[in-house]
Order: structure tokens, then C-alpha cells, then sequence
């Protein structure tokens, strides 16, 4: 059960009623995480900005480590969310759930920034060596390194609301990682 309700338009600020009519035009939809950011007249305009900021990383790479963070983290929420986002962005239900476990078999390259995003969230940012070397040596750079870890704090944030809050999915829900192997 939730134990917040998902504010509607009426009842946040002037300010978030505006990014909620945004939201309308763009989405079709307020997603209730987005909505629940709105209990702080901040701090849903401030992570619109930050979650849209410049980046080196493609919508490709941002969502393996969406994936790969929130499967860490243990948001449903996210992590429904980011497999509708992933199936958009070109990748495979078996893609997927690859990427949510912090790998990528299909291509090296996101194999090692799989590994890097699940190595930085399980360890808090103590990362092995040997998984920034991979990173590295897949061809990414110490501002990609950067922007990666942008991006885990992030998605840190989204993945901790939704865990405090338990706001309704209002995604088709991704089901747990043990059971999708099985």
C-alpha cells in the first residue's frame, strides 16, 4: 500500500502546474513519480534539469545504466519505467534483462558501462579497478566515468522516492530479475 498519495494538479504549486501541463503535452501523462516530486515546489523542475541535462552518454547508454542502477536499488517503479524507456530506445526484453544485471553479452562496449553503473551502486562508489579499467578500455573516458556517476546519483534519487514513497506503478511492471530467468 502506498503510503503517499500521487499529488494531482490541484493540489502543488503554481510552478509544478506548469511542468505538470508540460508533462501532459509531451507524455500524455504526469508518471506518479514525477507527480510525487512535486510535494517540493524545487525539486521537480530541479531534476527535470538534471535528469535532461547535456551528457556524453546516448539515450542508449543512459538507459543500460538506468537498468543497471535501479535492478541495485530495487525500484519497480524505475525499473518498469526504464524497460518501457529501454524497449523505445532499441533494446530486446532479453536485452534487458541482461542490462539489469549488470551486463551486456550483445556488445562490449555497453557490457562494460552495464558492469561499471551495477560496480559504482552496489559498492557506493568504492569502484573496482578492474571494472574501471574495462570501462576504459571499451573506449570510454574519464568525463564518460563523470557523467556515468551523474547519472547513478540520479537515478539514486528517483529509486530512493519511490522506495519511501511506494507511489503506484503506472508502467506495465517490469517483473523481478529471479523470476524473469527462471
Amino acid at each position: 500500500m502506498s503510503t503517499f498519495n500521487v499529488p494531482t494538479r490541484e493540489e502543488v504549486s503554481e510552478n509544478n502546474q506548469v511542468i505538470f501541463d508540460n508533462l501532459n503535452k509531451a507524455l500524455g501523462f504526469v508518471p506518479n513519480l514525477y507527480a510525487t516530486y512535486a510535494y517540493s515546489d524545487t525539486a521537480l523542475e530541479n531534476y527535470l534539469n538534471f535528469s535532461n541535462a547535456k551528457t556524453s552518454l546516448s539515450a542508449k547508454e543512459r538507459e543500460v545504466v538506468n537498468l543497471a542502477v535501479s535492478e541495485v536499488n530495487n525500484c519497480i517503479y524505475c525499473l518498469s519505467a526504464h524497460t518501457a524507456i529501454g524497449k523505445m530506445n532499441g533494446f530486446t526484453d532479453e536485452q534487458i534483462l541482461e542490462l539489469r544485471a549488470g551486463e551486456a553479452s550483445f556488445n562490449d562496449k555497453l557490457d562494460a558501462l552495464a558492469r561499471i553503473a551495477r560496480n559504482i551502486t552496489e559498492n557506493r562508489g568504492k569502484t573496482d579497478a578492474a571494472v574501471l579499467e574495462n570501462f576504459f578500455s571499451a573506449g570510454y573516458s574519464k568525463g564518460n566515468l563523470i557523467d556515468v556517476i551523474s547519472l547513478v546519483g540520479d537515478k539514486t534519487i528517483s529509486n530512493y522516492i519511490h522506495s519511501t514513497t511506494q507511489v503506484p506503478v503506472d508502467f506495465p511492471e517490469a517483473q523481478p530479475l529471479q523470476a524473469e530467468l527462471a
